[in-house]
């Protein structure tokens, strides 16, 4: 079995306008939201080998207070390109590629290409709109990734920083 947690960055922040998109840091909500987020999942003692994460300075600031929760270097965080803005098909590649001796991975990622991904996964449950900071988790019933696109998914959960205000 395989597990995938896909997360929408934290709440960016937008006082200088002159910064680009990709630039954009966490505001104080963000990050408050981001250390919650990765407490809970902490404590729901999710497994997690790898954590990938779109390069974006908003995307990697998630991560890292992800993968510091569970105690691992920020540097471990996998960054690729390709989750920036990525569309369906993109998450598909980056799961369909990672190394099998991985099972459970944390990706982190942007909407609205997160949201129609998820959609995509099971018929379990539908999201409109995966809010900052949101996490959906699936398990794949499948000993490599490269199957992931065509083996039952099962839905495990979808929780997000709405939930605990």
């Amino acid at each position: 079995m395989r597990s995938v947690i896909l997360i929408r960055h934290a709440k960016s922040s937008w006082d200088d306008i002159a910064l680009s998109d990709f630039d954009r840091p966490l505001n104080e909500r963000g990050k408050h939201e981001a250390s919650l987020m990765a407490e809970l999942m902490h404590k729901r003692k999710i497994p997690v080998d790898s954590f990938i994460s779109s390069p974006a300075k908003r995307a990697r600031k998630t991560a890292a207070y992800f993968a510091k929760q569970f105690g691992r270097d920020p540097k471990e965080i996998v960054l690729n390109e390709s989750l920036y803005l990525a569309e369906v098909e993109v998450f598909y590649n980056v799961i369909e590629q990672t190394g099998n001796a991985l099972h459970h991975l944390a990706i982190f990622a942007h909407n609205p290409g997160i949201t129609h991904f998820v959609n995509t996964l099971t018929n379990t449950i539908q999201i409109d709109d995966m809010p900052t900071c949101s996490m959906f988790a699936v398990q794949a019933d499948s000993s490599n990734w490269s199957d992931f696109r065509s083996v039952s998914k099962n839905f495990l959960f979808f929780d997000s920083p709405r939930n605990h205000r």
